[in-house]
């Protein structure tokens, strides 16, 4: 079963149930800004594996190539743009650090760039894939460019590569041209026609850019920087989809199962069918079989009793507790260390700092978190304290799992496991498992499970894409 607080009323409510899903997402928010919801949250899944089911893989983490970057410090959350743009848009920046830096002042029109003084780097890096390869490969070569100084953002960070539709629009501009007979079209009509074709494609997109920004996409390119947008570790679960909890489930992003260490467009789409429609309900079916007798499971129990007060004990604690910060405040120190230490580059130095900063910040929380209003009805901010507190918890377990993988491997990029061109170094020989973490207290207890990968039918192979 299960105790949950009514978001509207403040009521605290008892369930009970033969089995208890859990379908609550990913918790890509650890880190503050993601692409997530701002309600998304791994609280669920993090009371689960207090109870004892184990976390798999927590460092496994996509950072998706096409967001809208970061504008500022008082941003909430980031927007996602389609990764069906990189089928068109070509990314680019400038090869001279002054232009980048004349862009970033806003002294200079990325369109005035001569083609020549232009740095297509995945198109130079991968020439087999170049726009096309895998969103791990685009967002690490977008950090390398901007880290190198030759970001072209004009937020606080600096950090964006521009995503160019023009050479799309011309080419599709003259393919119209063409198809209607317009052989001496000039290149103001071509660029009216391809732009229509572009409008048909993504207009939806181009649209909601410019509102974000702005700028007009058809006209200038687009920014655009990596971002948090799935988490492919999760709670363990069988093939049945059970945890190591009998009787309690986890579909969706709340798994590990489907991902590994990367993922694919769309196969959240496809967990979300596959779980849900094709395995859970029967798996489920056959466990409740040997309940059909039990009858309604009664909620008066000593067990529901201690679940109960466990949780108005820390509802109270926050509403009395008069600290002197925010929720958010604690929320975005926590994300600041996950996205610039546990992100998408991590070394040793860097995960232990992290693992001890994460501390700190966690201490430091429990004692000066401030919470107003009442548990009496809506209380966003003693919402928001509840996932806060877990996130604290979870950063730390992210951030020893990156620490324990020596290697390279999809989301997970180890600085010092890298070749000289900066590609991943996987280690199939020694880490080619499954981290289970189980639960003893505090995360720094946390046990390793390792669960070997076995592969019968497939040889494992290092993909190249240049």
């Amino acid at each position: 079963g299960i105790i949950a607080r009514n978001l509207v009323t403040g009521e605290i409510e008892r369930h009970s149930a033969h089995a208890v899903v859990i379908a609550s997402g990913g918790y890509g928010n650890v880190f503050f800004l993601s692409t997530n919801a701002m309600g998304s949250n791994t609280s669920a899944a993090w009371k689960v594996h207090k109870k004892g089911a184990f976390f798999a893989n927590p460092c496994f983490t996509q950072i998706h190539p096409t967001c809208i970057p970061q504008h500022g410090e008082q941003q909430s959350k980031l927007t996602l743009m389609s990764e069906s743009l990189r089928n068109d848009g070509r990314i680019w920046v400038p090869k001279k650090k002054e232009d980048a830096e004349a862009i970033r002042a806003g002294k200079l029109d990325p369109t005035k760039i001569a083609e020549e003084d232009r740095d297509y780097y995945l198109e130079r890096r991968y020439p087999s894939f170049g726009n096309l390869v895998p969103r791990d490969v685009a967002s690490r070569a977008a950090k390398e460019r901007c880290d190198a100084g030759y970001g072209v953002g004009s937020n606080e960070t600096g950090e964006a590569v521009f995503l160019d539709f023009s050479s799309a629009i011309m080419r599709y501009g003259q393919e119209e041209a063409n198809v209607k007979g317009l052989h001496n079209a000039s290149e103001t009509q071509i660029r009216e026609l391809g732009e229509k074709v572009v409008e048909k494609k993504y207009g939806n997109l181009f649209q909601m850019y410019e509102k974000i920004t702005a700028d007009n996409p058809y006209k200038t390119p687009m920014k655009i920087y990596p971002a948090v947008h799935y988490t492919m570790g999760g709670i363990w679960v069988d093939y049945n989809l059970m945890t190591t909890i009998p009787g309690c489930y986890a579909i969706g992003e709340a798994n590990f199962s489907d991902h590994g260490a990367n993922r694919l467009g769309a196969s959240a789409l496809m967990q979300g069918l596959a779980d849900g429609y094709f395995v859970l309900p029967y798996t489920i079916g056959d466990f409740l079989a040997d309940d059909i007798r039990t009858g309604e499971i009664p909620t008066d129990t000593p067990e529901f009793e201690e679940a109960e007060k466990e949780v108005r004990d820390r509802i109270d604690f926050f509403i009395n507790n008069k600290g002197s910060k925010s929720v958010d405040h604690f929320h975005k120190r926590l994300g600041k260390v996950m996205w610039n230490k546990v992100g998408m580059a991590r070394n040793e130095k860097g995960l232990n700092e992290a693992i001890e900063e994460i501390r700190q910040i966690r201490d430091e929380f429990w004692k000066e978190v401030n919470v107003p209003g009442s548990a009496d009805g809506i209380n966003q901010e003693l919402e928001k304290a509840g996932r806060v507190a877990d996130f604290l918890e979870l950063g730390e377990l992210f951030a020893r799992d990156a620490l324990e993988r020596n290697e390279s491997c999809g989301g997970h990029f180890r600085e010092e496991y890298q070749t000289e061109e900066g590609e991943a170094v996987r280690d199939d020989k020694n880490y080619a498992f499954v981290s289970a973490w189980e639960f003893k207290g505090e995360p720094s207890d946390a046990v390793l499970h390792k669960e070997p990968l076995k592969y019968e039918n497939i040889e494992l192979k290092t993909r190249s894409y240049k």
